[in-house]
């Protein structure tokens, strides 16, 4: 195998799975994390394939892929919120009966 056949190879490779990701999460209505475990790569690799490499590959998907994005990024700061405030009652729980 050439180097230049390597370097389509890989290049294929790339796009396939950029396509997948966006696909699964536009299927699953994904967020990063759930697909970065879901193909077993770092959260920082979907990210880079979804917002660089996707737009030229697939625009309408990205498209797509992006609300559900965008849309997960605006209810992470409530989900976050909301887990907070269960943490600081289970311990608050945990203090009382500790007590009695």
């Amino acid at each position: 195998m050439t180097r230049g056949d390597h370097l389509r190879k890989q290049a294929e490779f790339l796009e396939d799975r950029c396509l997948k990701l966006g696909e699964y999460i536009l299927e699953h209505k994904g967020t990063v994390r759930s697909t970065a475990k879901a193909f077993r790569i770092s959260k920082s690799t979907v990210h880079k394939d979804i917002t660089s490499r996707l737009p030229a590959l697939n625009h309408s998907l990205y498209v797509e892929v992006k609300k559900i994005l965008d849309q997960n990024k605006q209810e992470r700061h409530i989900r976050g919120g909301l887990a907070t405030r269960e943490k600081y009652r289970k311990l608050e729980e945990q203090h009382c009966m500790e007590k009695h």
